[in-house]
C-alpha cells in the first residue's frame, strides 16, 4: 500500500498535522511518549479517513479497509510492519493493552464513507459518531492513562458525538458536493428537505431548520459531557480538548445569518490555538491528579 510522504519516516504526527489539524493542536498539549502513541492513533484515522479521496469507487476502498484489517490482526514482522503508520499503531498497540475492537469497529463504520447512502437516522449518525469520534477520544485517554481504564467511558461517547455531529456539519458543503448525505433521512423528512435541493447547494428554511436540530443534539452531548467531565483525570484531559472547539462552533452554525454554502463555520487556526491553549489551562486547575 501506497503511504503519503508525510509519514515517509514514520512521522504521525506530521500526518496529522496535514490532514486533522485540530487534533493535531490538542497533541501539542500532550507530553511525549504519549504524544507520539496518541499521534499514532489520530493517524490511523485519517488514513482510514480519506480513503474516499484516494478511491476511484467502494471496491478499491473495500479492499483498503480489509489491507488494514488483516495488518492490525497480523502477528508480530512481516510485511505488515514496513506501512509506517501501521508499524507505530501496533506497536502502541502493544505497548498500551488497547482493545483491537475500537480500531476494527471504526474501520467498519467508515464504510458508509465509501457509498453514497443516505445516513438513515439519528441513530445511525450517533452510532456512526460514536465508532469513530468517540472511540479515538477513549483511546487515546487509554494511553494517557498508561494503559489503564481511564474511567471515561461515557464522557467519551458524549464528547465524540458532539465533536463528531459538529464537524460533519460544518462539511456540510463538501459533502454535498460530492453529493454524500450525512444529515440523517429521519430528520430530513420531518422538515421535508430535499436531498437533491442540499446537493445543488440551496440553502432553504426547510435544511436550517434540519440542521438547527442536529446542532440542538450536537449541545445535548456537550452538555452531557461537562456533566461527566470531572471524572477525567488531569493527565487524561488532552484527549478531551478537541471537544473544546464543539461550542464556538455551534454558535457560528446557529447564529441568525448563518450561510452553509455561502460562509461555512469556521475558525481561524490562531483562535483555534488560544481556545485550546485556554481550555488546557483551566483543565489543569480543576481536574483531579493523576
Amino acid at each position: 500500500m501506497k503511504t503519503s510522504p508525510a509519514v515517509a519516516d514514520g512521522d504521525c504526527l506530521a500526518l496529522v498535522r496535514d490532514l486533522d489539524f485540530d487534533r493535531y493542536l490538542s497533541l501539542l498539549f500532550v507530553p511525549e511518549p504519549e504524544r507520539s502513541a496518541v499521534a499514532a492513533i489520530y493517524a490511523f484515522s485519517c488514513e482510514i479517513a480519506r480513503t474516499r479521496e484516494l478511491v476511484s469507487d467502494p471496491m478499491p476502498g473495500e479492499i483498503r479497509f480489509q489491507w488494514w484489517r488483516d495488518t492490525l490482526e497480523a502477528p508480530e514482522g512481516g510485511d505488515a510492519d514496513q506501512h509506517p503508520v501501521a508499524r507505530e499503531l501496533r506497536q502502541v498497540i502493544a505497548r498500551y493493552g488497547l482493545p483491537l475492537k475500537p480500531f476494527l469497529d471504526l474501520i467498519e463504520a467508515r464504510t458508509f464513507d465509501l457509498y453514497d447512502d443516505p445516513m438513515p437516522s439519528v441513530g445511525d449518525l450517533e452510532g456512526y459518531a460514536g465508532e469513530t469520534a468517540s472511540a479515538l477520544v477513549q483511546l487515546s485517554a487509554i494511553v494517557l492513562a498508561g494503559g489503564r481504564d481511564p474511567g471515561t467511558a461515557e464522557a467519551a461517547g458524549h464528547a465524540g458525538v458532539a465533536y463528531a455531529i459538529t464537524g460533519l456539519l460544518r462539511a456540510l458543503p463538501w459533502h454535498a458536493r460530492r453529493r454524500q448525505m450525512y444529515l440523517p433521512a429521519d430528520i430530513l423528512d420531518r422538515y421535508g428537505v430535499d436531498p437533491e435541493s442540499v446537493f445543488a447547494g440551496e440553502e432553504t428554511p426547510a435544511l436550517k431548520a434540519a440542521i438547527g436540530e442536529l446542532a440542538a443534539r450536537a449541545r445535548a452531548h456537550l452538555s452531557e459531557t461537562r456533566a461527566r467531565i470531572g471524572c477525567v483525570s488531569r493527565p487524561v484531559a488532552p484527549a478531551f480538548l478537541p471537544v473544546c472547539l464543539v461550542e464556538p462552533l455551534l454558535d457560528r452554525i446557529e447564529a441568525p445569518g448563518y450561510q452553509p454554502f455561502v460562509r461555512p463555520a469556521q475558525l481561524s487556526r490562531l483562535k483555534r490555538l488560544w481556545i485550546y491553549w485556554r481550555t488546557a489551562r483551566q483543565a489543569s486547575r480543576k481536574a483531579p491528579g493523576a
